[in-house]
């Protein structure tokens, strides 16, 4: 698999490094009643079969975060852009 690095060009997947679900969005209440929502955040996660955003870093190069729109049961890139530095 290779991905596009906005910077770099395309580069070979050892030189990214996954980092998560870019679909999960933080809770924005510190409130004892949000903990189920925090435990949500925290520890559920979906396995979805299709297309997913992920984060990803360029970690053995230039160490952009990018946000990747991957077919995940073919492992197709259909997107790369750099992630949003605020979400």
């Amino acid at each position: 698999m290779r991905i596009t690095c906005p910077y770099c060009g395309a580069r070979g997947l050892e030189e990214f490094t996954y980092r998560g679900d870019a679909t999960v969005t933080r809770p924005s209440s510190i409130d004892a009643r949000a903990t189920e929502a925090w435990v949500d955040y925290v520890y559920l996660r979906d396995n979805p079969a299709g297309l997913h955003k992920e984060f990803w870093q360029h970690s053995a190069g230039c160490r952009a975060w990018l946000e990747v729109a991957r077919d995940t049961t073919t492992h197709e890139i259909v997107a790369v852009e750099l992630a949003a530095k605020e979400r």
